[in-house]
Order: structure tokens, then C-alpha cells, then sequence
């Protein structure tokens, strides 16, 4: 069964997904020193986190796809969007689920673990597409970037969410 939702809760999607969109389009343009592809802060997770907080993961779901299908086609390619689907939708999952076990507590942990399950799905999906397991080889390091980049948008979305939360109160009263 498919969910309704009202103007006002599209209109509010809409707004976080383009503010994702425009983080991740923003973090595109920086240039990482690493060596190892794959590693970046993530900074539109950021997003998907105080939505996911805030209002639940029917609707961080979306918000997630709408950015993920944007950003592919203004800034990436094909293979782009195969890696940030795979990433993404695992990520969100278990984001989702964590939530729920720590009741919404602890966003930091939900961040990271969803940083490991993006990279996990991106590494399995690697090595399905190169037909190697030589791609496992990186794991350690995207792991430990995924447990680095995981606390940071988790903390930045921790401090983000009263002041998201003050901000649409004053939009309830209108």
C-alpha cells in the first residue's frame, strides 16, 4: 500500500531533498587527497539522518532516492547511480533499523553503522562488477573512513536537530 502524503509533507520532502542535493553537489567539488577511491565525508547523510529523526524512515526514504536519482543525473553518471543506489538503500535500511533499537537515541551510532552498510554494499557490489575479490582488499580503510565520516554527519545532525525542529515549529503555526 502506498502512503498519501499531503502538500505540505511533499513540500517539506522536496526541501530537504534539495538541501541533500545541493550538500552533495557542494562536496562533489572538493578535491580528496585520499588515494583510495571511495572515501568522502558523505555530508548529504547528514540530511537523510535529521529526516530520518525527525519524521520517520517512510520518509527519509524517498528523500534519500529523489537525491540519489538527482545527483546522478547533475553530477555522476550510470555507474554512479548503480554505487549510490546499492550504498544508499542499505545504508538507509539500517540506519532505519538502528533508530528504532536505540529509540531514536544515539544518532552518532546510527550514522556509522549506516556508513559501514553503505560502503559494505558498495565493496560487494565492486567486486560483483570487477569479478574479483581483490576489491575486499580496501575494506579496512573504507571502514575506518566509514566509522570517521559516520561520527561526523552524526554529530552534525545530533546538533542540527533542535535547531531543524525550533524552525518548523514556527512553520506548524502558520
Amino acid at each position: 500500500m502506498t502512503e498519501k502524503f499531503s502538500v505540505k509533507t511533499l513540500t517539506l520532502l522536496s526541501f530537504y531533498a534539495v538541501i541533500a542535493l545541493a550538500i552533495y553537489g557542494l562536496e562533489s567539488l572538493i578535491p580528496y587527497p585520499f588515494p583510495i577511491p571511495g572515501i568522502k565525508p558523505g555530508l548529504a547523510n547528514i540530511i537523510s539522518l535529521i529526516v530520518l529523526r525527525l519524521h520517520g524512515g517512510r520518509r527519509a526514504f524517498p528523500v534519500l532516492i529523489v537525491r540519489i536519482l538527482l545527483s546522478a543525473f547533475l553530477f555522476g553518471s550510470g555507474i554512479t547511480l548503480i554505487y549510490s543506489l546499492a550504498g544508499g538503500i542499505l545504508c538507509i535500511i539500517a540506519m532505519w533499523g538502528t533508530n528504532k533499537l536505540l529509540d531514536g537515541k544515539y544518532i552518532f551510532i546510527t550514522s556509522v553503522i549506516g556508513a559501514i552498510c553503505h560502503n559494505t554494499a558498495q565493496l560487494v557490489l565492486a567486486a560483483i562488477i570487477t569479478r574479483t575479490g581483490y576489491i575486499f582488499s580496501y575494506a579496512p580503510y573504507l571502514y575506518i573512513s566509514a566509522v570517521l565520516t559516520g561520527l561526523f554527519t552524526g554529530l552534525a545532525a545530533y546538533y542540527s536537530i533542535p535547531r531543524i525542529k525550533h524552525i518548523l515549529s514556527r512553520f506548524d503555526a502558520l
